[in-house]
């Protein structure tokens, strides 16, 4: 199957109400389990590469990027490529070659106005190239220029007419919402303020995502999908899911060299996560 597009995919599940799963993968097992793991349930996917994985694997895109094309085109359901969390512009320049149909572009960390210019010169770039762009608002700074909130640093909130501002002004096509979840979380225990959600998909007409979706109970995945989250994306709960199952291999397994063993676990592992995390958001 050819490469899908990730606008499609995303606006797809907006109009039916639910969400796509969007994967931030690291290795080739982690391709390999999130195909796998689509595939096990029928459903489409997206494979997420972030500016944090180009930098860990040397700051080259290509290998990754071309690993995570070839296993999409081979796979039996709708697989589309996006670039994740991009700061760099020259990264960025390199999405649409490397074979991705997104990107989410990444300038929250800068003062409103910075982050607005960042955000539309990155956006008429990437449409220029065909691109779907996403970019994320948390909450604005003061008016003395103080950057804003980063989107999931603790108390951040999305305020829905902000937001809609910056979408019209952006030209952007997704956005990336703060309503509780944060990065990296090894606990399930973010709680999400639906009642912001509510407000900010009736201010907005782009489809909302969701971002450190790791941290949030199935219950409160299934209810922000309800809400209007259209792309979930999840990182962590996948890089859990492999590490425990190697360390209880190679505790289990003190002799063990061979790393197919250990790596076929931990691939195992994150295709399980992937399936069941696609299930909480297809309810």
């Amino acid at each position: 199957m050819s490469l899908a597009a990730t606008g499609e995919l995303v606006l797809a599940a907006a109009e039916a109400r639910t969400a796509v799963a969007a994967f931030n993968v690291i290795t080739l097992e982690h391709v390999e389990a999130v195909v796998a793991g689509a595939e096990s349930v029928d459903a489409p996917v997206i494979l997420q590469v972030s500016e944090n994985a180009v930098r860990f694997r040397y700051g080259r895109l290509l290998p990754l990027a071309r690993a995570a094309s070839a296993a999409a085109e081979r796979a039996s359901v709708p697989v589309a490529l996006h670039l994740d969390h991009v700061q760099s512009d020259e990264l960025l320049r390199q999405a649409a070659d490397a074979g991705f149909s997104s990107v989410m572009y990444d300038a929250a960390r800068l003062p409103y106005e910075e982050n607005l210019a960042a955000t539309r010169a990155a956006a008429d770039w990437a449409h220029a190239q065909g691109l779907w762009i996403e970019a994320e608002l948390g909450q604005i700074g003061g008016k003395s220029g103080e950057p804003a909130l980063d989107a999931h640093a603790p108390g951040a909130r999305t305020d829905p007419a902000e937001a809609c501002t910056f979408v019209a002004d952006s030209g952007v096509d997704g956005l990336a919402v703060a309503i509780g979840s944060a990065h990296a979380m090894t606990s399930r225990t973010a709680a999400l303020d639906h009642a912001l959600l509510k407000r900010l998909t009736a201010a907005l007409d782009v489809p909302l995502v969701l971002h450190g979706s790791s941290g949030v109970l199935d219950d409160e995945l299934s209810a922000a999908v309800e809400g209007g989250i259209a792309k979930v994306n999840v990182g962590t709960a996948l890089n859990l899911a492999m590490t425990t199952a190697i360390r209880e291999f190679l505790a289990a397994h003190p002799e063990a060299v061979d790393s197919r063993k250990y790596l076929g676990v931990g691939r195992e592992a994150m295709t399980r996560a992937v399936a069941r995390l696609i299930g909480v958001l297809r309810g």
